[in-house]
């Protein structure tokens, strides 16, 4: 009853009297308007930052609303161009509080526990007269926030417990309620129509005049959709009944997957549609594109005329063409593709437009914003740099470009972190967005806005793991921001950990190396030291004393012997010394311009006043200081300033200067956009990227020199070598700045026109002007040379046009004609043309309303066309923008319209021809056609279109972005394949087409010609010349040729007019014996070594029988047939099991060996073994049955680098996969496993029988053996019952047959051999050598005779016959169709019959029909490859290398096979998807696929729930190799750490994991437990120590990380804490020992006793008893690599430390060790605290007890091999050994000196510990952790 209050809806301001401001809160901008449209006042909400305005209800964060309505309508409209945001708290049951957030600024859809992200994006088609668009219209926004908590989180709703309503919009009110109200229909509608509707009550209705519909003037959207509903019905729901012109909620593919269907849109879309009732095409399931400027792309159907809009965030892409019908067809879709299904009874318009069509290749400029920033990378190699929107990393050797893609506007700063992995990167515009991009991949990790304006300044910490940046915000304060980026690329965001308003001049601000968290920054008058701590960042001022009015630069950190310096420098010259922690200036430098002697000015003549050089940016390095300052010198300096040392002037002021990492280069930057580099051992300077300083207006290519022409606002004329991108020429001119340009086409000159109305000719020889032309009055427009190069033109702003004559080297005026050119035109290439047989020239003029052709040798008009009278826009006033040329034959005209249309004209008669449609909001001023007249380039704004001019209805066209300015130019260069744009900058991009188009299904060579099937002798490489190969049915059969020598290979289909029958021959012969068979051509087969084994010749072409010919018949036992009627091409062969004789002297035997080692192919489905230096181990000491001291219990981990190693039966339960060379049968329900030995090397895969009752493992040739080892286990009794050997190197797939009567056995891409075993006997059946690799194999499940493989663009059937003891193979090979693409197909699965599945390397999926032999419809599945696919029914999932599991709903497969090749996949949709940790690698499903379980290469088996949307692990292992194993002090947890720089926390009982901390690009090396404190008993620590020398505190509790040290410069290889786990003590590679207290994060003292050599063992223990001759109640050792063990006596409360012991041992004899040298391992002994046990540390293979009380040793225990790893029970007087040559863990009783050998690790053991109860042993080789229980402890 606490609810009834609130039925049947309640108005929230009302009732919260917002009005009032006391039960609610407003912040910023928020005022109350009178709106016209609803006639009522209603609240605004505006400013620049959303989080900063807003509307809260209820006052604070502590209250809560308690509405407990199902439905919450917001009733709102969006301010126009502005971003807007909707937070609720709602709360579940359980009094968790969800955060659900919906906002424009949303790009995609993002979940987290307590927050869902949706994005709001309004489209809209063309809208009606007078009808705005959704964007600016009042929204009835209702939620279902039922719905919305169970679909998405599976969470049960409870109440609303917060509203926010931040800027930009306006908001009238909120209601709830438990109804759903239809906001269109009133309750006298509903009354009079009866309409079985809820009507919307009279306060909450929007004001509708009278006559007009609801849906004209405003939106109503409901999310959820209602999920009872079918798709269709789902989406038009909220439609106006009367027609389908209302908005609609639109559909988008699940990005992840959750129990709700997908027509459940995760994010708000609103659509307006035109009046005509529209058909819905299925939005095309798409993987998102790469970063990429190529971001958008319509295709229109030629079939009733589709408008088909696709949409980028923002913009829209459109294609019209109307000379078809006017249905119109809105296709509104999230991706960036758009495929428009025809109607069937309609043949579609097929485009050969490549997507993408065009790449990026390079880019010529530098700057932008600002050209300060230029970055080393940290090998030295490359240089970073922005170039407006684009990042560059320029190879400085090789000049090669890496492009980082995604800015939309000017990149205003730079930083990389210390590791060089992590780049940040900030774009101008407020606000300013920032990308923190993946260094070494080019990907976005994150994508952020800045709270200020234009972040002006970035600069990262070493570790990367804080951001610090600097701006002003929106009222001109400096604002510093800082940020954590520490999660990510582990799938968090990156955090404002503070934000500081400062009132001081900040010019540089950079964070020290040494520490994350202390900073500096510098500027006018001020030099300041920040440190981040508690949350915030506080700031302190250094004193400057008579120097606080200098104005500062830039400014360095050096680290000094004792101490850090900063340095600053300052305009009027200085230099500081700043002590960091005193905070005073040391010394004071001033920098001033020497004299000559005896000249009467400075040597050096400076840029600014003063008489200081004004220094404008610093760099150090160790040695030395670069200097960069404004007169453009770049000066080297010892530290000392004493003299230069080098300087290198440049030609502008220096902007910026970068000391590489090793110091032996100096970068510099320049104002006027140069940027080079000063080597200092050869004093040479380099430069490596010029650049113009403004916009570029124009370009023009050169064909015989590859040369580029550019002019720009910076009044220079360039000139580019195409091929390096470097610099040629430049020709400045101060006075007037160029237009145009255009070169000679056959003579070495350019032309060029100027803003003065000069046209100058260049001699590109002598570089100097050869004649000027002054015969126009203002500035020039247009300039065009014809393709014969006999004439030039030029126009002018005032109208008039000049004629050239241009053949002599000194081009004289023909003619001046005034008033002809449009005086409004604005200068463009596009602007004045000259046709391709340089016969016509056209512009737009004399008006700007009309075109005019000319003849160019007369200038006689020839046409002139009225733009106006073409209608192109209905009833407004167009005009022509720019006009092309076409290709000659049909010779066509171009003309750009201001209605941003493209209006094609013929040339002669002017008759319009066709017309495409642009987009808003710019007209195309810029139009080109390439020189086959393929390709259309139209730009507007900053987009460049690509159009497929040759479609001729509806041109398919894809938009290109990535210029921050409008685009000036576009030209393909002289040979076709690039193509040139400037604007900003020159981009250079790859056209990734072919020249020329060839139809489908053509074949290279003359037509017609016979297509032979034959091979040379040398080579006998297959040649695939069928002309029917893409899968259709062909028109002719090809005839093999007769040409000698006869080896033929087997040929998709047979002769034409052959018999059906091919003949082989068992005559002898020898290698000299090839002749040409008298009758038809025959196949060679080969002679099996070995029982069965029918093998192709390993040195013959693919798909070769290598045996020789019989024109009489078939030998016995073995034939070749096409016996299967309409399986065509087939080649059968036979054998019966036995052993056969040789046919001849001349017969080969067995050809399995190659002549060069193969090549792994480009996939990751092949299996490869890990690189093992250990054996096998020898002479082992197994124990006797039932005397074994350790019992295998349990394995930690899952071999991620297996493939198809799981198998699970969810019928019987029962589920094994592999481990190292283990494989683990685990009960689900218990967790118990059991765990089957026998496989020397690690398993590759594994196949489970149909029954359940056989399971087939294989694992790779070890060391001892010749053969890959298969094994098959009875599974009831877990016991082996054969074991199987044939394969070479490594076993790829198995498989049974749907009667279990057979196994298939797949070798790797170095084996390349088909095996086939038979169940009931384990003979090998029959074995085939493969032409090449094949990927997968699978058996038809309807039809035992059937396995089909996949490989390198073909899929190979193999039907298989049994008639008693024979065994019958056909095997068909069908080619994938050159219209699917040419890529390989890596996986595949069967579906309903006659359907199979492939998945291929590029990320589609293809269906073929196996009864037709043909491939008929594919799909883009996935960006990645596609390693798994399983079908049952009508689902399929995909599993890929980008770690996604997608599913998809393929009911509408079976119906498609009717359409053959003409079928589309727009019937496949994806109904969810799942981002995993790593590579798909092996996945099982119930036959429901609503469940199954799914293995990674990260080591990891996640449960997979379809129906809840969820993952959950199973198993978890490291995918690097574990460096430690330790315990709690009860036992109940362990922790390990892995090179994967991962620290994962562990339940002992469950072995299940908790917890796992990760660092980025680092490996933790060592770990160490918090032994229990006195003073805090419940703290739990773990201390982790990495790869760089940090130190990480782990809080076990709090699950955080609680402090972060930087101890050491080397990476840390032991860590320790002390008795009382106060202290902790860490050793590094160098061989220091740090001694630090973590409650203080201060290391106190360090000890070099072991310097030179690593510490590898670090162990300490309270001192209970003993006088070992020093004081102290702490006892630890550290051990080093030099044979060095030192003990110690310590109290560190009172900061003491004495040395009890130093042993020093020999080094072993370089002969008898490794190649890598075994660790030095000490342990003090559990049972005797006065013995110390080394290992590792003498001469010989031993163990030493040592006395520390008699100083001598006591024992030795002899071992076959050095030891890696050690560790001593603190039970029994046992001990575990790993050891380094074999891969064997030994337990040795040192009370006995009894031994016992144990197997199951698949490398060295290079891990032991014991537990603390010494009940359990924990080992670990590579990445496996092995748990033994200990037993008669």
């Amino acid at each position: 009853m606490a609810g009834v209050w609130q039925q049947p809806f309640l108005n929230v301001f009302r009732h919260f009297k917002v009005d009032e401001w006391k039960r609610s809160s407003k912040e910023g901008d928020v005022a109350v308007v009178t709106d016209k449209t609803l006639k009522c006042t209603v609240y605004r909400v505006r400013g620049p930052v959303s989080s900063g305005n807003y509307i809260q209800l209820p006052k604070t964060s502590t209250q809560s609303l308690g509405l407990t309505g199902r439905y919450l309508y917001v009733l709102f409209r969006p301010l126009p161009a502005k971003h807007f945001v909707i937070h609720l708290d709602l709360c579940a049951e359980g009094s968790q509080v969800i955060r659900v957030s919906f906002s424009n600024f949303f790009k995609e859809f993002k979940s987290t526990a307590p927050w869902l992200q949706f994005p709001f994006i309004c489209e809209t088609g063309t809208p009606r007269k007078g009808v705005g668009s959704p964007g600016a219209r009042w929204t009835c926004l209702q939620l279902d926030l039922h719905d919305i908590l169970l679909v998405y989180l599976n969470r049960r709703y409870s109440h609303l417990k917060s509203i926010r309503l931040c800027a930009s919009l306006l908001v009238r009110n909120l209601y709830t309620s438990d109804l759903c109200f239809d906001p269109a229909v009133t309750v006298a509608e509903a009354r009079c129509a009866k309409l079985p509707i809820t009507p919307i009550p009279r306060e909450m209705a929007f004001p509708v005049p009278k006559g007009e519909s609801w849906h004209d003037h405003y939106v109503h959207i409901r999310f959820p959709s209602d999920s009872s509903k079918t798709p269709c019905e789902a989406v038009q729901k909220s439609c106006s009944p009367s027609e389908a012109a209302g908005p609609v909620l639109r559909l988008l593919p699940h990005p992840a997957a959750f129990s709700k269907p997908v027509q459940d849109s995760l994010a708000l879309m609103v659509q307006k549609r035109g009046p005509t009732a529209s058909r819905q095409a299925p939005s095309v399931p798409r993987p998102l594109p790469e970063v990429s400027v190529s971001c958008e792309r319509s295709k229109v159907s030629s079939v009733g005329g589709p408008s088909v809009r696709s949409q980028e965030p923002l913009a829209w892409v459109e294609a019209t063409d109307k000379h078809v019908a006017s249905d119109s067809l809105h296709v509104s879709v999230h991706q960036t593709t758009v495929e428009p299904t025809a109607p069937e009874d309609a043949s579609p318009q097929e485009s050969f437009l490549p997507d993408p069509v065009l790449r990026l290749k390079g880019v010529i400029g530098f700057g932008g914003h600002s050209t300060k920033w230029a970055l080393w990378t940290r090998d030295g190699a490359a240089v970073v740099y922005p170039c407006h929107a684009i990042i560059v990393v320029l190879c400085v050797n090789t000049r090669q470009q890496r492009l980082f893609l995604g800015h939309t506007d000017k990149v205003s700063a730079l930083a990389l972190d210390g590791s060089g992995s992590l780049l940040a990167s900030a774009q101008a515009r407020p606000h300013s967005m920032l990308r923190l991009w993946d260094f070494q991949t080019g990907e976005c990790l994150s994508l952020f806005q800045s709270p200020v304006h234009t972040v002006c300044s970035l600069s990262f910490s070493d570790s990367g793991e804080v951001l610090c940046g600097v701006g002003k915000d929106r009222h001109g304060r400096m604002t510093v921001v800082v940020w954590g980026t520490a999660q990510v690329g582990r799938g968090g965001e990156a955090v404002i950990l503070t934000k500081v308003h400062s009132d001081v001049d900040i010019q540089a601000f950079k964070v020290a190396f040494f520490d994350e968290t202390r900073m500096a920054s510098c500027g006018r008058g001020s030099v300041r030291l920040w440190r981040l701590r508690g949350g915030g960042l506080r700031s302190c001022p250094v004193d400057l004393g008579e120097h606080h009015a200098l104005e500062f630069t830039d400014l360095a950190f050096r680290q000094a012997q004792d101490s850090h310096i900063l340095y600053v420098c300052s305009r009027s010259g200085h230099i500081l010394e700043i002590d960091h922690q005193r905070m005073a200036v040391r010394c004071a430098r001033r920098l001033l311009p020497t004299q000559t002697p005896g000249g009467p000015l400075p040597q050096k003549q400076t840029f600014s006043s003063g008489p200081g050089i004004a220094i404008s940016s610093l760099s150090i390095s160790q040695a030395k200081c670069a200097m960069g300052s404004e007169d453009g010198y770049l000066r080297l300096w010892p530290l000392d300033f004493s003299s230069v040392l080098l300087e290198a002037e440049h030609e502008g002021p220096i902007s910026s200067v970068c000391v590489s990492p090793d110091g032996l280069r100096v970068l510099s930057t320049t104002s006027s956009g140069h940027l080079g580099f000063l080597d200092i051992l050869s004093r040479e300077y380099s430069v490596l990227v010029r650049s113009h300083a403004a916009p570029v207006l124009a370009l023009a290519t050169e064909s015989s020199r590859g040369q580029l022409a550019t002019v720009s606002q910076d009044h220079t004329v360039r000139i580019w070598d195409l091929a390096t991108l470097q610099q040629l020429y430049d020709f400045a001119s101060p006075e007037e700045a160029p237009c145009a340009v255009a070169f000679h086409p056959t003579q070495p000159t350019f032309f060029c026109g100027f803003s003065s109305g000069a046209v100058r000719s260049f001699s590109l020889e002598t570089t100097e002007v050869l004649v000027e032309h002054r015969c126009h009055r203002g500035a020039i427009t247009g300039l065009a040379a014809s393709p014969n190069g006999s004439l030039l033109f030029s126009s002018c702003s005032r109208g008039s046009l000049a004629q050239y004559h241009s053949s002599a080297p000194q081009c004289r005026i023909l003619r001046v004609t005034a008033n002809m050119v449009c005086q409004e035109a604005c200068p463009s290439p596009s602007a004045l043309v000259v046709s391709g047989d340089s016969h016509l020239l056209a512009f737009v003029g004399p008006s700007k309303y009309t075109v005019t052709v000319m003849d160019t040798a007369s200038l006689d008009e020839l046409l002139r066309v009225d733009i106006r009278t073409l209608d192109l826009a209905g009833s407004c006033l167009d005009s022509a923008v720019a006009v092309c040329f076409g290709p000659a034959p049909p010779g066509h005209l171009l003309v750009s319209t201001s209605s941003n249309m493209v209006a094609v004209l013929d040339a002669t008669s002017g008759r319009l021809v066709r017309e495409l449609s642009c987009v808003p909001p710019a007209a195309c001023s810029v139009l080109a056609l390439s020189g086959d007249g393929r390709f259309l380039l139209t730009a507007a704004d900053r987009a460049i279109k690509v159009w497929d001019y040759s479609a001729q209805a509806g041109p398919g066209c894809q938009v290109y972005i990535g210029h921050s300015e409008p685009v000036r130019a576009v030209a393909f260069t002289p040979d076709q394949q690039q193509l040139l744009s400037v604007g900003d900058a020159i981009f250079l991009w790859d056209v990734l087409a072919p020249s020329e188009k060839s139809p489908p299904g053509s074949v290279q060579g003359s037509p017609g010609a016979p297509t032979t099937c034959e091979a040379g002798l040398g080579t006998r490489q297959l040649e695939d010349m069928v002309s029917g190969a893409n899968g259709l049915p062909r028109q002719q059969v090809p005839m093999p040729s007769q040409a000698s020598p006869p080896w033929l290979d087997i040929c998709a289909r047979p002769p034409k007019d052959h018999d059906g029958a091919f003949s082989m021959s068992d005559e002898s012969r020898g290698p000299e014996g090839l002749r040409q068979a008298s009758g038809p051509p025959v196949l060679v087969q080969k002679e099996a070594g070995r029982a069965g084994d029918g093998a192709w010749g390993a040195m013959g072409g693919p798909w070769d029988l290598d045996r020789p010919p019989n024109p009489r018949g078939w030998p016995s036992g073995l034939r070749t047939d096409l016996a299967a009627p309409g399986r065509q091409g087939m080649v059968t062969y036979r054998t019966n099991g036995e052993p056969k004789a040789p046919a001849g002297p001349g017969a080969c035997s067995t050809g399995r060996a190659r002549a060069q080692p193969p090549t792994r192919p480009d996939s990751y489905r092949h299996f490869t073994a890990r690189y093992k230096a250990s054996l096998l181990p020898k002479g082992l000491s197994f124990p006797a049955v039932g005397d074994e001291r350790l019992h295998l219990k349990a394995v930690m981990g899952y071999n991620g680098n297996g493939r198809a190693n799981l198998v699970w039966r969810p019928d019987t339960g029962f589920f094994a996969y592999t481990c190292g060379c283990l494989v683990v049968v685990e009960d689900l329900h218990s967790g118990v496993q059991q765990h089957w030995l026998g496989h020397p090397e690690e398993i590759s895969t594994l196949a489970l029988s149909h029954d359940a009752q056989v399971l087939a493992s294989a694992s790779g040739r070890s060391s001892t053996a010749s053969r890959c080892q298969i094994r098959v286990w009875d599974v009831p009794g877990g016991s082996c019952r054969q074991l199987l050997s044939h394969h070479d190197t490594a076993v790829q797939a198995l498989a049974f047959s749907p009667d279990d009567r057979l196994l298939v056995t797949l070798g790797d891409y170095g084996d390349r051999t088909l095996a086939l075993w038979s169940m009931a006997t384990y003979e090998l059946v029959s074995s085939t050598c493969l032409p090449e690799p094949v990927y997968g194999m699978a058996f038809n499940p309807w039809d035992a005779g059937e396995l089909a493989c996949v490989g390198q663009g073909a899929v190979t059937l193999w039907l298989l016959q049994q008639r008693g003891g024979d065994v019958s193979l056909q095997v068909h090979r069908e080619p994938i169709p050159e219209e699917v693409g040419g890529w390989e197909l890596t996986s595949l699965c069967y579906g309903t019959t006659p359907l199979l599945y492939c998945g291929s390397n590029a990320g589609q999926v293809c269906v073929w029909d196996m009864c037709a032999s043909c491939c008929f419809l594919a799909w883009e599945a996935d960006d990645g490859e596609i390693g798994v696919l399983l079908c049952s029914g009508a689902r399929l999932v995909s599993g890929s290398n980008t770690r996604r599991l997608r599913l998809w709903a393929v009911g509408a497969v079976p119906e498609l096979r009717c359409k053959g090749s003409g079928a589309r996949s727009s019937s496949v949709f994806m109904e969810h998807e799942l981002t995993l940790d790593g590579a798909v690698v092996s996945a099982v499903f119930h036959e429901s696929m609503d469940m199954g379980v799914v293995g990674t290469t990260a080591g990891t088996l996640w449960y997979v729930s379809w129906a809840e949307g969820t993952s959950t692990r199973l198993v978890s292992g490291h995918q690097s190799k574990v460096n430690e194993v330790v315990f709690s002090p009860s036992e109940s947890h362990c922790a390990t750490c892995s090179d994967d720089g991962s620290v994962r926390v562990w339940s002992v009982a469950s072995m299940e994991l908790l917890i796992q901390f990760q660092v980025l690009s680092q490996s933790c090396l060592c770990l160490s437990w918090s032994s229990p404190s006195c003073e805090r008993p419940e703290q739990q620590w773990v201390a982790a120590g990495y790869s760089d020398g940090t130190l990480r505190l782990f809080s076990i509790p709090l699950i955080a990380m609680e402090l972060k040290m930087h101890p050491h410069s080397a990476a840390l290889t032991a860590i320790a804490f002390s008795a009382d786990g106060q202290t902790i003590l860490s050793g590094d590679r160098d061989g220091l020992v740090a001694v630090s207290r973590p409650r203080t994060g201060m290391t106190f003292r360090v000890l070099n006793d072991h310097r030179g050599a690593p510490i590898c063992t670090i162990q300490s223990t309270r001192r209970e008893y003993g006088d070992f001759g020093a004081e102290g109640v702490d006892l630890w050792l550290a051990a080093s690599g030099d044979q060095q063990v030192s003990v110690w006596a310590s109290n560190w409360l009172q900061d003491r430390c004495e040395l009890v012991d130093w042993l020093s041992f020999p080094a072993p004899a370089l002969t008898e060790v490794p190649s890598c040298p075994p660790p030095s391992l000490a342990a003090f002994c559990p049972w005797d605290e006065a013995l110390l046990v080394c290992a590792g540390l003498s001469v010989h293979h031993e163990v030493v007890f040592y006395s520390l009380c008699q100083k001598q040793v006591m024992k030795k225990i002899p071992l076959p091999f050095f030891a890696v790893s050690m560790s001593l029970s603190p039970g029994a007087h046992l001990m575990a050994i790993g050891f380094s040559a074999e891969r064997v863990l030994r337990l040795v009783d040192c009370a006995s000196g009894a031994v016992q050998d144990f197997a199951g690790h698949d490398d060295s053991v290079q891990l032991c510990r014991f537990a603390p109860s010494a009940r359990l042993l924990f080992t670990a080789a590579h990445n496996g952790i092995l748990v033994w229980e200990v037993t008669g402890h």
